[in-house]
């Protein structure tokens, strides 16, 4: 399928592996030239090396803290007009609600919910005077379904999906769509951690923690970077224009819901 994307612009937040990476992999191979964000330099220089090798597309690369106000100075600066904003950040370390304070709150806020609105305020307006652009947000599946140990990510990204409920409503008749990704597990570092997290808390190896973890998706398995990316490239196509404001399950079947 032509996702007619070829020639565009993205940037593509937190891309130096895991989700991001899919997804900015996903967007090369449709033919966008890309801006990739990541706080690890080194990481990001051999991600954006590989895609500019594999599908010839311009990658500028910007090594920054995207959840951080100079950070996103610097990233926007590198951006420019972008056509396309894929907004990406490391999910807050799990732990029980009595262990949170003020500060941890504010921390995840600044990260899953205020960073990827201050980039929205900053870039859809542009795109709205070209008349087309796309911006799809990397949440959770715990947005429909809590995840108990994850409460300071329920809390953040659950007020990112209020915002965009709204706002996409209010620029898609200028050409702009804002979707939401909602993954489940995937095979990623994260999932490395929550898994390691779980064996070390009931005295399990890390691979039987992945076996029980597996055995709650109906799928048999984690995802992969791979599909979800291609999930991302098909938001971002000229397909999905009739897209609007909605949160996509990429989970494998684990949150048993009707809607």
């Amino acid at each position: 399928m032509d996702l007619g994307l070829r020639g565009k612009r993205a940037l593509v937040c937190a891309s130096s592996k895991g989700l991001g990476l899919g997804c900015a992999r996903a967007l090369a191979e449709a033919g966008v030239d890309l801006v990739m964000n990541a706080r690890g330099a080194e990481a990001l220089e051999a991600a954006a090396a590989a895609i500019r090798e594999e599908f010839g597309v311009e990658v500028t690369t910007v090594a920054a803290d995207i959840t951080s106000e100079e950070g996103r100075a610097a990233v926007l600066e590198a951006a420019g007009a972008v056509d396309i904003l894929v907004n990406n950040a490391g999910g807050p370390p799990p732990g029980m609600w009595t262990d949170w304070d003020r500060a941890d709150f504010i921390a995840a806020l600044d990260a899953n919910m205020l960073a990827p609105i201050a980039l929205i305020k900053a870039l859809v307006p542009g795109m709205m005077a070209r008349g087309w652009g796309r911006v799809v947000n990397i949440t959770s599946q715990s947005v429909k379904s809590p995840i108990p140990i994850l409460g300071l990510s329920n809390a953040a990204r659950a007020g990112l999906t209020g915002y965009v409920a709204g706002t996409s409503r209010q620029v898609a008749g200028k050409g702009v769509t804002i979707n939401n990704l909602l993954p489940g597990i995937h095979a990623t570092d994260r999932a490395v951690s929550l898994d390691s997290g779980v064996a070390e808390r009931e005295g399990i190896t890390i691979e039987q923690a992945k076996e029980k973890r597996c055995a709650t998706i109906p799928a048999g398995r984690y995802g992969t970077p791979e599909e979800f990316g291609a999930a991302c490239a098909f938001l971002c196509s000229r397909h999905a224009g009739f897209i609007v404001g909605q949160n996509v399950l990429l989970d494998g079947g684990a949150v048993n819901a009707t809607l």
